[in-house]
């Protein structure tokens, strides 16, 4: 048996967590801030909420780490809890995606750890850390994209799996509406604003705009709309962009302001690899019919350079390697 512990900021890390375990020969346990889903298979251990001390004190321990604010009792309760499960279940290995404070009880415990990494600088003490004690690191982005002095100092214990996400596997079958525009937005925050996007719907005029997420409508499984629609603007975050890839639609795709650069450091890549068009901001009422254009003029095939499908089995292929 093994543990997976699934951050609980949006629904990438869940939805992430579910594509590989689908894949996994060992039965697994979810360690999580996050309520189970209703159709998970498997055992879940909900976690405390670990920042109910307001305000925090002294969270990083100077520097030292991320999250671990003082006299926090849901802090002291989630780790007791996790540390508990440890000792009574003795799971074979645990997967963190992601906490480099979860990954560093499991290794003091005698518990081997894969760790998801994530775009951005992240060469902090805690997160060199994390990635130090890590018998295994998933780094969901293609491999010729990786900074070469990060992949040197993970060494051999990299395992670049390409970008996935729940709709590994699917391939588009619904016909395209011309001059349809998907906005598709996470839960873990945003600066797009229904102004932003009211204004870009008067600046295009015979374009038909759909909002998916906060603010506007919530699709529980969005791969129809993602694969109907001619263009699709979205952010940065890692699960958000591989479901379009995955979708094989043409993108825009703005980054988000998150710790560590992570979506810019995602933009980028996208960038170089002539893979969506990138903007560092929402663009202005005027620009969006000729962005438009360029976009639905774009090869969706071309994501299969990040994404072609088969990334969370060879995640899952790796987590059975270490503990088979």
């Amino acid at each position: 048996m093994i543990g997976y512990y699934i951050h609980h900021q949006g629904r990438g890390h869940l939805n992430r967590a579910r594509a590989v375990c689908a894949q996994l020969r060992e039965p697994v346990t979810a360690l999580s801030t996050l309520e189970a889903p209703g159709d998970w298979d498997g055992e879940w251990l909900n976690l405390a909420d670990d920042s109910q001390a307001k305000p925090a004190r002294r969270p990083t321990a100077n520097g030292t780490l991320h999250w671990v604010p003082l006299a926090d009792e849901g802090l002291r309760s989630r780790m007791a809890a996790i540390a508990s499960w440890l000792a009574t279940r003795r799971p074979r290995l645990v997967v963190c995606d992601v906490s480099v404070e979860v990954a560093l009880l499991c290794r003091l415990m005698g518990t081997a750890v894969a760790t998801v990494a994530l775009p951005g600088r992240r060469d902090d003490d805690a997160h060199a850390a994390g990635y130090r004690l890590s018998d295994l690191i998933l780094v969901p982005w293609p491999g010729r994209l990786a900074d070469p002095s990060t992949a040197r100092s993970w060494g051999g214990r990299a395992h670049f799996t390409g970008a996935f996400s729940r709709f590994d596997g699917r391939r588009p079958e619904q016909a395209v509406r011309p001059r349809s525009v998907t906005v598709l937005l996470g839960e873990g925050g945003s600066a797009i604003s229904q102004t932003d996007i009211r204004a870009a719907r008067a600046a295009t005029p015979g374009w038909e705009w759909l909002l998916l997420g906060p603010g506007g409508e919530w699709q529980h499984d969005p791969w129809q709309q993602l694969c109907s629609s001619e263009v699709v603007v979205t952010h940065a975050g890692q699960n958000a962009v591989a479901e379009v890839a995955a979708a094989r639609r043409p993108a825009i795709v703005i980054p988000q302001d998150r710790p560590f650069d992570e979506q810019a450091a995602t933009g980028r890549m996208l960038a170089r690899e002539g893979l969506a068009i990138v903007r560092p901001a929402w663009p202005r009422g005027g620009e969006w019919a000729d962005m438009l254009a360029d976009a639905s003029e774009a090869d969706g095939g071309n994501w299969v350079r990040w994404s072609d499908g088969y990334g969370a089995h060879r995640a899952a292929r790796a987590i059975d390697a270490l503990v088979l």
